[in-house]
Formats: C-alpha cells, structure tokens, sequence
C-alpha cells in the first residue's frame, strides 16, 4: 500500500504509480533522511577545518594539526564504501526502508557521540582515537543511507519523472550544508573561549533531535513495489556485491567515474576553502562560511531544476556540462578567492556549487542507480557512489592543503580538480543515456 492507502501493483508493462499526494510524501520521507544524514556528516568537515586541530591535535603545528585533523575527517570517507556493502546486501536482500531506519540511527548516534567528546587536554591521544572511531561510524551510517533513499524515491517515481523526482533527494545535501555551516556560523558568535569549551559541541548535540523527526517520517513510508515485486517472485540476489563486481565491473567503474569529479570538487569547494581562506589569506572564517551557506540556499533550487532538465534532455548532456565547466573554473576558483574581497567570494562560491557541482550530483540519485538492476541496484549504485567519495572527497581537502603547502599556492589544487574532471568527463563518453529505460 502506498503512504495514503493506494495499492500500488505491478503489470506486465511495470507498474501503477502512486498519486502526487503519494509521491510527495516519498520524496519527502526519503528527503528529510538525507538532509539528517548530511547536516550529522558534513558538521564534522566544518569542525575539523576550523577547531579539531587546536582541542584534539595540540602537539602539533598548526599545519600539521589542521592536516591531522582532516585525516580523521577522510576516515569517515573511507568508511563509507563499508556502508555501501552492508547495507547494500541487506537493501537488495531485505528490503529499502529497514535499512533507511537503522542507517539513521547509527549516523545520528555517532554524531551525538563526538558532542560529548572529551579533547586531548582531558584524556590524551585517547582523544582523537576516539574521534576517529565515532567518524568511521557516522562514514558506516551515511554510506548506506544515499542508496536506500534514493532507490525508495526512484523506485516509486513515474518513468518520464524520475530525474525530477531524483532530484529532491539530493537536495539534501545543500541543506545539510546549510543547516551544518549555519549552526558552526551561529556557535562562531560566541566568545572564541567559549566556543573552543562548548560552543563546537552545540551542532554535533542536535543531531539526536532530528534523528526522531526522521525516525517518525520514514516509518510511515512502504517498501518500494520493485522490490517487493522481486522479493514475492523470489528473485533475489544471494551475493549482490559478487553480482555487481563480477558480472557488471565496467558499469561499477563507470559508477565511480561518474562520481569522482563532483565529490571532489565540493568538499575542495566546501571544506579546504575554509582551510585556505581562514588560514593562508587570513580571512574571518564568517567570510567563507557565509559564502558556502548563499551557495547551498541557491543549490536547493538549481538542482532540481537541473534534474527537471535531465528528463528532458537526458542525464549525459548536463554531465558534460558539469564537467567542461569544472575543468574551465579551477583555476578562476581560486583567483577569485585571493581577490579577498567577500562579494567576490560569494559570488565564486555559489557559481562553483550550482554548475561544478549541482549539474551532476542532482542526477545521481537517478542516474547511478538506473545503471544497474532492481535486484542489486542498492549495492551497485551505492557502491560506486560511495567508493568515488572515499577517493575524491576523503583524499581532496588533504592533498590539496599539502598541495599548496609545498608549492606556494593553489595551482596543483587546480590542477588535480582537472585530471579529476577528466576521468569524469571519459566515464559520461561511455555511460549510456537512462532517461528513457524501464527499470
């Protein structure tokens, strides 16, 4: 049955979609998850660009701290592939929602956990141990949240809509930009004593709040009817990751190709911006983090417009507009960020977010997993999505401070933002075009 009571069943030509009235509270369901799950992984980025070097790290130089300190921050990343496997087997095995529920509450208690932290002046090297520890888990939580929430809204989509309604998940994560940037920016008006004692906290702490929020919509949500029509056929994967690795490996490259360009890009745009800026241009960190949230407000709108265009004109024309753009502005990006001048920046950023970013990752959630079939598409797509995001968004903010570090300057951040677009740019040559496949 479908949120308001409509069946939904299968026919021979696929199936009944629900009404709008059904489909709004589907995306809005697997939305508000993933706005959850972003704000409790994206704080830790801002917290670590701007104050886990001095509480957990204080042994070290301040370079050396800050790069420490986006380590723990990658560890996350390289946890979230873990994620994709665990909750991808069990997505194709048991079904969407449950696993949707639990990754939830494992991000959502990780988050929690690091509020109440004690720093290294308090315990020790015990301190960042711990802080890892809790990132790997919130990185286990958020990599198998995107699959499941995307596949609940794709699965119950329309056809000729999908990479709309795709879309809107997705905008879950400028809004965990802005909800996560916008509470660091409001802890950031205290006293710079009291936000190094409890302020940094205060973000980390209101993640159990919105862990019942979502707990509550998502329990109203049904099963997607793809698979519950596998699961009453019997057709289930028995090992979806050999399936996907074995039998499908050029579509999981192209799923991580898909991918790399894009993630990299936002967090160098979202994360070592705030590191450069604040540390080697001496800018308020207000300067920046007022920047990012514009450009994620301004996101929440350009990317379902772009997914409203992919069902249009197909997903491969905007991911070659994505593409020619990052690699034409990665220089510009940052001689636009040394002009130091706020509006300037603003400006840059939010122009950076919408065509470097917004053009690609607002059709992922349609794109990735139309790529792959219903009985491993949660392991498939996810796993792609999140192996891309451990090497690009895990590694980006790290090597590009060391980037600039050793050469003086931003030109080999510029110049890895390129090569990255380049295998970006080969993966959408030879991905095919979904917008017009039955899943």
């Amino acid at each position: 049955m479908s949120a308001t009571g409509d069946a939904l069943h299968l026919g021979p030509g696929g199936y009944v979609p629900p009404r709008d009235q059904a489909m709004g509270s589907v995306v809005f369901a697997g939305a508000i998850g993933t706005i959850i799950e972003w704000y409790d992984f994206l704080i830790y980025g801002t917290a670590a660009a701007l104050v886990f070097n001095t509480l957990f790290f204080p042994t070290f130089d301040p370079l050396t701290g800050t790069i420490a300190a986006l380590g723990t921050y990658a560890a996350g990343f390289f946890a979230r592939p873990i994620g994709a496997w665990i909750f991808g087997h069990y997505g194709d095995r048991v079904g969407r929602k449950t696993m949707l529920m639990i990754t939830m509450i494992v991000t959502a208690l990780g988050t929690f956990a690091i509020g109440l932290m004690p720093t290294y002046q308090t315990i020790g090297v015990w301190a960042p141990i711990l802080l890892v520890v809790l990132r790997i888990l919130q990185g286990i939580g958020l990599g198998g949240e995107w699959g499941g929430a995307s596949l609940l809204v794709l699965e119950h989509a329309p056809a000729n809509r999908r990479g709309f309604y795709g879309s809107l998940v997705q905008v879950g994560f400028p809004l965990g930009i802005a909800a996560s940037t916008g509470a660091f920016a409001l802890a950031g008006l205290l006293p710079q004593a009291d936000f190094l004692a409890w302020g940094w906290r205060v973000p980390f702490l209101f993640s159990v709040l919105l862990l019942g929020v979502g707990l509550f919509v998502r329990m109203r949500v049904p099963e997607t009817p793809l698979f519950r029509d596998i699961k009453e056929r019997g057709d289930i994967a028995k090992a979806p990751l050999l399936d996907v690795v074995l039998r499908q490996p050029k579509t999981f490259l192209l799923a991580i190709g898909l991918k790399i360009s894009e993630v990299s890009w936002v967090y160098i745009v979202t994360v070592f911006a705030v590191v450069y800026a604040t540390n080697q241009l001496g800018l308020p960190k207000s300067t920046l983090l007022n920047a990012i949230l514009l450009g994620s407000l301004i996101e929440v709108f350009t990317i379902p417009l772009f997914g409203y265009v992919s069902d249009i004109v197909g997903r491969r024309a905007l991911y070659f507009t994505g593409t020619i753009f990052t690699l034409l502005f990665a220089f510009p990006l940052f001689w636009l960020i040394d002009t130091k001048n706020a509006y300037v920046i603003a400006a840059t950023i939010a122009v950076a977010l919408s065509f470097g970013h917004g053009t690609m990752f607002g059709l992922l959630s349609t794109y990735l997993p139309e790529l792959f079939g219903t009985k491993i598409r949660y392991t498939g797509a996810s796993l792609g999505f999140q192996v891309a995001a451990a090497i690009g968004g895990g590694l980006a903010p790290v090597l590009a401070t060391s980037l600039t570090n050793s050469m003086g300057g931003t030109a080999g951040v510029s110049i890895l933002l390129i090569l990255l677009a380049l295998i970006t740019l080969t993966a959408t040559l030879f991905a095919r075009e979904t917008k017009d496949a039955a899943l």
